[in-house]
């Protein structure tokens, strides 16, 4: 459902898209049900256009080949998406970025935590999660209820809400980028989704031999 936004006589203003909710709800990365023995095959794509459930690869260049698509990737089991790859359509301001394998990206939805501790300078508005930086929500999914409940916020793209993305990210920047291998044990092991394979003909180097002198 589509929320909006009066303001005296401007045109109502779509505060959040209304594929947002249908893409924080996808399941991804089954196994597609036409291209099953494709190397692949996991569906981790969605469209923008469509609207619909998750795609694989070979989808993408039968279906969808002209619409707006995204892919999604994972990081110790919950799903992320690339800052400029979701930039381009949503206002991202406000949730919290990571620097994981060398590329920005931040969470679809909530991912559960104990309480947070005393101490802690910066959490999430909506779950209470603990954050790296002075951001307002830990997650996509998280700025949608700060939307739905307070109204503050926003996913609209306009020339404001332009600028006030790239000010906070510039800003995380330099302050995440200084701890990017403590966030990488932090998250766990991180997964791509095609890890690289090592060499099949890798071997583990011997020794040199030492042969036993010779009875005299």
């Amino acid at each position: 459902m589509s929320i909006f936004l009066t303001m005296g006589f401007e045109q109502d203003t779509v505060l959040v898209p209304p594929w947002l909710e249908q893409l924080l709800h996808t399941p991804f990365f089954n196994v597609c049900r036409i291209h099953t023995d494709a190397a692949r095959s996991e569906c981790n794509m969605f469209c923008l256009d469509c609207n619909g459930e998750a795609f694989c690869f070979y989808c993408r260049s039968s279906r969808h080949k002209d619409h707006r698509v995204i892919q999604i990737r994972r990081s110790s089991y919950h799903d992320v998406v690339r800052v400029a790859e979701i930039q381009k359509v949503l206002d991202i301001s406000g949730v919290q970025t990571y620097v994981i394998n060398s590329a920005r990206v931040l969470f679809l939805n909530v991912r559960p935590q104990p309480k947070s501790g005393k101490g802690v300078a910066h959490i999430c508005e909506i779950c209470g999660r603990s954050l790296l930086d002075p951001f307002r929500f830990c997650s996509l999914g998280c700025k949608l209820e700060g939307i739905k409940k307070n109204g503050d916020a926003s996913f609209a793209l306009d020339g404001r809400n332009e600028e006030l993305t790239m000010d906070t990210t510039s800003t995380s920047r330099g302050s995440v980028s200084s701890r990017q291998q403590e966030e990488g044990l932090r998250e766990g092991s991180t997964q791509d989704m095609y890890p690289p394979q090592p060499p099949s003909n890798a071997r583990r180097r011997k020794g040199i031999p030492h042969r036993a002198p010779f009875a005299s």
